[in-house]
């Protein structure tokens, strides 16, 4: 793995309009619009006008810094509080669907999250808000570490389904695959839950789902948080 960005010397001062901010945002942008596989440096370098995908290098390092960068500024879209409230678990909701509405808006977020250690100052500032909040509660940092990484993958993998779904289509596509589903199950005659519901499929929307799935975590944190802990030495 190459050295994070973090650790990279700084930018050189910026060239015309040319600098890191408006690198990550040009980037930010094509991964928007085109996804991921589409952010090349090269393209890049083309929404940014008349430079080369060499000219970008002396403001990120490499690819994997840019998308360092990328990752950070998404991160700092996520409104923090200045410090735990009252109500650990409203922290922890109200973060989490912060965290969501972000994903909702850079999908590819969730794709590349998992390319790059997440070490940049505004993740690491909203993890360390989660220990915070957690820790208040009698959480250990490990303990804490266990249920933030438990609430992210929530996050993150609703995220990415909800993505493949999109990209897997709508409407038609999905009417179509519910009508086969529902042929094949009439054709088992063993699932007669299943073939009832294929015939008037129903349910919650995503956002229910991702809600519903949310508390289900916070409360299984909230039993484990009032379990006794055990004496030193015992």
């Amino acid at each position: 793995m190459r050295e994070l960005i973090w650790n990279q010397p700084p930018p050189p001062p910026r060239q015309r309009a040319l600098g890191r901010e408006e690198i990550v945002r040009a980037a930010i942008a094509v991964a928007d619009e085109e996804g991921p596989a589409a952010m090349t440096m090269k393209a890049v370098a083309a929404r940014l006008g008349p430079y080369s995908a060499m000219a970008l290098y002396r403001y990120v390092h490499s690819k994997e810094g840019l998308v360092d960068l990328m990752l950070d500024a998404a991160a700092a879209e996520i409104p923090l509080p200045a410090g735990p409230g009252d109500d650990w678990r409203a922290d922890l909701r109200g973060l989490a669907l912060e965290s969501r509405r972000m994903t909702a808006r850079h999908p590819w977020y969730a794709v590349l999250f998992h390319t790059r250690p997440p070490a940049g100052p505004h993740g690491m500032r909203r993890l360390e808000f989660v220990l915070a909040v957690l820790a208040g509660q009698g959480a250990s940092v490990a303990e804490a570490m266990t249920y933030a990484a438990l609430i992210d993958r929530h996050i993150l993998g609703s995220a990415l389904q909800e993505a493949e779904e999109a990209r897997y289509g709508q409407g038609e596509d999905l009417y179509a695959a519910i009508t086969t589903l529902h042929a094949l199950a009439v054709a088992d005659g063993r699932l007669p839950h299943l073939t009832g519901w294929l015939a008037r499929p129903e349910g919650l929307a995503p956002d229910e789902q991702f809600g519903l799935g949310l508390d289900f975590l916070l409360d299984g944190i909230a039993t484990h948080l009032r379990r006794p802990r055990d004496r030193p030495g015992k």
